[in-house]
């Protein structure tokens, strides 16, 4: 393996590390899975413990990268996946100690506190659903959501009563769940493409992100509006890196829902194009957008697929190529947490998703032969609602990440 050494950290890492390989970098990865896919990408990989929806733990992933670190030698920087919005100061450490590829802590710490980001965005006439800190009096219309979680496993209807530690409302909208992809330079942006986003509902976490294709056209109108919106946001946070927009379109109204600043669930569909996306998210952090960004001409998608019951062991398999973030042989996986993750490309998004949807199928009939059979069922994705990441925790407990 050659070229620069990178460092990455990340509930999931194997997509940065993918990335990382495809545009010559060598990777060092700290996530919480150790999945057999990423520790082949990897130059150098260390596995840490980590709290669910929270990313990985502080003193773990300092220790990892510490040491890593030393293994690497000269590294370009550090670049940060899902797992880090909810612990700036964690991101502040990290900041003094390696050069942060990406969205500095102060960006995301106002991106991701519910009243800082509400109020950017009225300032700058955004539509986004109205938030409240303290519990309502009819709950019934309202989600119940934690600060700085990723995805849609945190996601709760609100109930009567105290609000969970670290919790706020925010108001159900109607609408099917987009994310637009973008660069950011910290003054405006590249625009890559939109994707379309459905959920996995899982024991009590009904909107579990499940999986995502695109890229997808929005309406000319939403989509004008949306770019708008994520420009204003990067001018108003010195916002850097690739990023994306969680929005929720009816027809012809949107609302921005929150923006990941951060590499998503959606890199994988998009770093298929004759540029790499891990080379332009550097080069945006350093505050260079490219004049032109081609995406692929056709279709990708991506879905995630959650064990219904507990795989005690999970058996050898011949993992075909379109099935990432594969389990090692023998590890254990509880029941709702993620399995692995398929892909599938087509000349359109309905003819990705269908061949995703025939692969999916294809690969849990293969897991249904071999031995454990009761242990190998999957939870089918449903109702199209929104969300973005995986779980964390060694596969335990099923419920969010995006991308991401």
């Amino acid at each position: 393996m050659t070229g620069e050494a990178v460092l990455i950290a990340a509930q999931s890492g194997r997509a940065l590390a993918a990335a990382a390989r495809r545009a010559g970098y060598r990777p060092f990865v700290v996530d919480l899975f150790g999945d057999d896919d990423t520790r082949s990408l990897a130059a150098g990989y260390r596995r840490v413990p980590g709290r669910l929806g929270a990313g990985p733990g502080a003193r773990g992933v300092e220790a990892a990268l510490a040491a890593l670190a030393a293994e690497a030698g000269p590294a370009v920087g550090l670049v940060l996946g899902s797992g880090f919005e909810g612990s700036p100061g964690l991101m502040r450490r990290l900041a003094e100690r390696y050069p942060l590829l990406g969205a500095s802590p102060d960006a995301v710490a106002a991106l991701k506190d519910p009243d800082s980001f509400a109020a950017s965005c009225a300032r700058l006439g955004i539509p986004h659903p109205e938030i409240a800190l303290a519990p309502v009096a009819a709950p019934d219309s309202w989600l119940v959501k934690r600060r700085g979680a990723s995805g849609g496993g945190h996601v709760r209807a609100a109930r009567t009563g105290r609000l969970p530690r670290n919790a706020y409302l925010q108001r159900r909208v109607p609408g099917r769940p987009h994310a637009l992809a973008a660069l950011a330079d910290g003054r405006g942006i590249a625009v890559l493409a939109a994707s379309e986003q459905w959920t996995a509902p899982g024991a009590d976490r009904p909107f579990r992100y499940a999986g995502a294709v695109g890229p997808v056209a929005l309406p000319d109108g939403v989509r004008a509006a949306v770019v708008e919106a994520l420009a204003g946001l990067v001018a108003a946070t010195g916002l850097r890196g690739l990023v994306s927009a969680d929005v929720l379109v009816e027809g012809e109204a949107w609302w921005l829902l929150e923006v990941n600043p951060r590499p998503g669930a959606t890199l994988d569909l998009l770093d298929r194009g004759p540029v790499p996306l891990f080379a332009a998210h550097l080069a945006a952090s350093r505050g260079r957008l490219p004049r032109a960004l081609p995406v692929p001409g056709d279709a990708a998608a991506t879905e995630i697929l959650y064990a219904d019951a507990a795989i005690p062991a999970v058996p050898a398999l011949d993992w075909p190529d379109w099935a990432m973030d594969r389990p090692a042989a023998g590890s254990r996986i509880e029941a709702g947490a993620p399995i692995c993750t398929v892909m599938a490309e087509g000349a359109d998004a309905v003819a990705a998703r269908r061949a995703l949807e025939a692969r999916a199928a294809a690969l849990r009939a293969q897991l249904a032969k071999r031995p454990g059979d009761a242990a190998l069922a999957f939870a089918r994705r449903s109702v199209m609602l929104g969300g973005e990441a995986r779980d964390p925790l060694s596969r335990a407990g099923g419920g969010i990440t995006r991308p991401d």
